[in-house]
C-alpha cells in the first residue's frame, strides 16, 4: 500500500503501521531545510526593511516577526514538499509528515524519552558545565507573544521540518540509528548561533525525538515534549 493510500487517522486512533511515509527521498529531505531557511529569511526581510533599525537592533515587534517567518517557513515547505508539489491534499501531506494519532502505549515511549535526555543533560553538565543559550524570549515583546513563538509555533514547525521531513526523508534509504543521527546534527548546528555550548543536548534531544517518531508513528509525541522543553527553558529565562 502506498503512503498516499493511507487512511486518514483521528487524534488518539492507533497510526499506521507502514514507516517510513516519505515519499521524498533524501536529497530532497536535506535540501528541504535549505530551502525552508531560505524562505524564512525571505518573508522576514520585508519587517527589516520597514523596522530599518539605527543602531543593528531590531524592535520587539520586527523580531518577532522574523522568528515567526522562520517558524512559517519550516511549516510551509515541507508540506509543499509532501504534496509532491500539488497532486495530494493538505491533510495526506500532513499525515506523511506524521502528524497522526498514536496508541497509549506512546505515552511510556515519551517518559523513556525524558529519562534519557535528563541523564544525558546531567551527564553533560556535570563533564562541561551547563549550557549556555542566548535569551531570545525578551526581544519577542509581551509574555504572550514569547509563548506564542517559543512553546507553540517553534516546536511545531521544527517537528514537522526536522522529525517529519528531514528524518522521515533520511530513512527512505538510511538505517534508523544513522538517520536519527544525521537529522539531529543537522537539527543541533541550526541552532548554533543562539549558543554553541547547547548544541550537543539539542542533538541529543533532536535524535530522541527521531527514534520517538519511528516508534510511536507520529510526530505529535515529539511535539508535545519539545513544547514541554521550550516551556521550561522560557520559564528558567
Amino acid at each position: 500500500m502506498e503512503a498516499s493510500d493511507l487512511p486518514a487517522e483521528r487524534f488518539g486512533e492507533p497510526a499506521a503501521p507502514r514507516f517510513p511515509y516519505a515519499t521524498w527521498g533524501v536529497q530532497m529531505a536535506i535540501g528541504g531545510v535549505l530551502i525552508a531557511l531560505g524562505v524564512g529569511i525571505v518573508m522576514g526581510v520585508p519587517a527589516v526593511i520597514v523596522d530599518n533599525p539605527t543602531n543593528g537592533n531590531l524592535s520587539d515587534a520586527a523580531n518577532a516577526i522574523v522568528q515567526l517567518a522562520t517558524a512559517l517557513g519550516f511549516l510551509l515547505v515541507p508540506i509543499a514538499i509532501a504534496t509532491r508539489w500539488g497532486d495530494s491534499s493538505v491533510g495526506v501531506a500532513l499525515r506523511r509528515l506524521g502528524v497522526r494519532g498514536f496508541r497509549p502505549s506512546a505515552i511510556k515511549w515519551m517518559l523513556a524519552a525524558v529519562g534519557a535526555y535528563l541523564v544525558f543533560a546531567a551527564l553533560y553538565a556535570g563533564i562541561f558545565g551547563s549550557p549556555h543559550q542566548e535569551d531570545i524570549a525578551e526581544s519577542f515583546g509581551a509574555l504572550p507573544v514569547q509563548i506564542l513563538l517559543i512553546v507553540i509555533a517553534a516546536p511545531v514547525s521544527e517537528e514537522v521540518c526536522f522529525r517529519g521531513m528531514l528524518f522521515g526523508g533520511l530513512r527512505t534509504r538510511m538505517p534508523r540509528l544513522a538517520a536519527a543521527l544525521l537529522s539531529a546534527v543537522i537539527f543541533g548546528a541550526l541552532h548554533a548561533l543562539t549558543g554553541i555550548s547547547a548544541v550537543p543536548p539539542l542533538i541529543f534531544f533532536g535524535f530522541v525525538l527521531a527514534l520517538l517518531y519511528e516508534r510511536t508513528g507520529s510526530i505529535v509525541p515529539g511535539t508535545l515534549l519539545h513544547m514541554l522543553n521550550n516551556s521550561v527553558a522560557l520559564i528558567g529565562q
